[in-house]
């Protein structure tokens, strides 16, 4: 039986990002999505998570997700069996970027959630395509879901998180490095840079996708997915 495959969503999302991966890739092994929404920093969600997951998994996160999942690594290197970083960064956050939430986090409590997540997503998040207006109405739908509160704690976590370069050029698991040649958040130089730090890493860049390439580019996604869970374990 192969080992249950986790995965991580990103910010302001829930297991809707993950919704075409689930449903294909559910007939073949035990697949769930862990919340990433308690604690304030990256290291207490991770901490969180291990307390609930099994005790060996094969780990996929996307975006913040991604960022979690390293934290785990980090902890638990024994327990992650194979790893998938998708659209995210392993560098800590830049003094611009964190200094840039706090105005974000005072308009998300005075309830204006959906503006701050309709301004951030406009510029950066999808490549261009015919469902690029249906999956934003969803982006939006999962983060009106999780809240203001959740905003606010991730935002936090993100803004503290650690540079994990260290943990990725230790990895001793199949890792597969996925990306969007349309992600402006998190562009391809920094999966190449996140590919050549990890010993034994695929790098895998869909050219019709943004940051969301699990929504965007769901068929290529799964086959990416389903190709590194079927790789044979690595003998550390």
């Amino acid at each position: 039986m192969p080992e249950p495959l986790v995965l991580l969503p990103g910010m302001m999302c829930d297991a809707r990002l993950f919704g075409p991966q689930i449903a294909e890739l559910s007939a073949d092994y035990a697949v769930m999505v862990a919340p990433i929404t308690q604690g304030e920093r990256i290291e207490e969600i991770a901490s969180g998570l291990l307390d609930q997951l099994p005790r060996r998994f094969a780990l996929a996160g996307l975006s913040m997700g991604g960022i979690v999942a390293m934290e785990i690594l980090r902890r638990a290197p024994d327990r992650v069996s194979r790893l998938a970083l998708m659209s995210t960064n392993p560098l800590p956050e830049t003094p611009q970027v964190a200094a840039a939430r706090e105005p974000q986090i005072i308009k998300v409590r005075t309830g204006r959630l959906t503006d701050v997540m309709r301004d951030e997503m406009k510029p950066n998040y999808l490549a261009p395509g015919p469902y690029r207006q249906e999956i934003l109405s969803m982006v939006m739908d999962m983060a009106e879901t999780l809240g203001p509160e959740v905003f606010v704690r991730q935002s936090r976590a993100l803004q503290r998180r650690k540079d994990q370069q260290m943990v990725l050029s230790k990895t001793k698991v199949s890792t597969l490095v996925l990306c969007g040649a349309h992600d402006q958040l998190c562009p391809v130089k920094r999966h190449e840079f996140m590919s050549e730090l990890i010993p034994h890493a695929e790098l895998v860049v869909l050219p019709d996708s943004g940051h969301l390439p699990s929504l965007e580019q769901p068929t290529e996604t799964t086959a990416a997915l389903r190709e590194w869970m079927n790789k044979p374990f690595l003998l550390s």
